[in-house]
């Protein structure tokens, strides 16, 4: 059995810097992992490459050929790994063991794993080869501090966990170059006030005394439904209150989108992150466990 993790989300949000990442922590600790490119636009990368698919067709190409636009060029190159993943996929899997650490690093278009088949006929070929998958969706931490952007990667994040089916972990990134620590800040200390006083969440002094970062880490691991749809009320017209209210219903009582954020400053936040990945496709289950040998005497007394 092997085991991937597909990591998606808008362009720009950090996916590819999160596999570099990823790729640095696991050999830091040891961990063999493979990351391949999804990517056909795709011009650098800060991390070894282990299957590209420009191998197979690349956008520049698409649109010189065929005078496509950007974003109708990389649907046909996904389409076109669409109709090889038998032959060019297929045989690049060959050189893979079955218990190897995949991580694929897919484009940005929101399309291709919001409304397309492309991604979703990609895992379930992955599936057909013995693979456990899990979506990987990176937000960008901008996010957090507009409602309105937070309810919108909210619903892009549930459109491709309907669209995808698989098990799904949601990441906010760049958490360590937030920088409007004011309006952080503030709208922490408007979180604190709603939790105390409907008693969803009581902050501790941990909680009072974090950091910026970690403030508006909780604003989102914890959102609170009352203050979310007063936000959204005051910045939309009233025809659009019963929308607002059923989309609050949605995000709220389901429980179906959650965040993990992540700060590249911070050893254990990847730890986490990591950890959360692997117990989904159960990466490690079938392992022994590893019992250490000690020596006669060689024991306190």
């Amino acid at each position: 059995m092997g085991f991937a993790q597909l990591v998606i989300g808008p362009a720009g949000s950090g996916k590819s810097t999160y596999c570099s990442s990823l790729q640095k922590h696991c050999e830091t600790v040891g961990r063999n992992i493979h990351i391949v490119n999804l990517d056909p636009a795709a011009e650098r990368f800060d991390y070894p490459v282990a299957m590209d698919i420009r191998e197979l067709v690349s956008l520049e190409d698409v649109m010189d050929q065929f005078g496509l636009g950007p974003n109708g060029g990389l649907i046909w190159c996904m389409e076109h790994l669409e109709d090889n993943l038998d032959d060019w996929l297929g045989e690049e899997l060959e050189n893979y063991m079955e218990d190897d650490y995949l991580v694929f690093d897919c484009p940005g278009q929101i399309e291709l794993f919001s409304h397309v088949p492309v991604l979703r006929n990609f895992v379930n070929h992955l599936k057909s080869k013995n693979f456990n998958v899990c979506a990987v969706y990176v937000l960008d931490s901008q996010f957090m501090t507009d409602v309105t952007k937070f309810i919108s990667g909210c619903m892009a994040s549930l459109s491709a966990m309907i669209q995808l089916e698989l098990p799904h972990v949601n990441i906010l990134s760049k958490m360590d170059l937030v920088t409007n620590k004011k309006d952080i800040e503030d709208t922490f200390s408007l979180r604190c006030m709603f939790s105390l006083s409907r008693h969803v969440l009581s902050p501790s002094v941990e909680y009072i005394s974090c950091t910026s970062s970690e403030a508006i880490s909780l604003w989102y691991l914890y959102p609170d439904s009352q203050f979310l749809l007063s936000e959204l009320n005051q910045r939309m017209a009233p025809r659009f209150a019963n929308l607002n209210k059923a989309l609050i219903e949605l995000v709220d009582e389901y429980s179906l989108v959650s965040f993990v954020p992540l700060d590249l400053r911070k050893k254990q936040s990847m730890i986490y992150i990591l950890s959360q990945i692997d117990t989904c496709i159960q990466y490690g289950e079938d392992k022994d466990v590893k019992v250490r040998d000690f020596e006669e005497g060689s024991g306190d007394d």
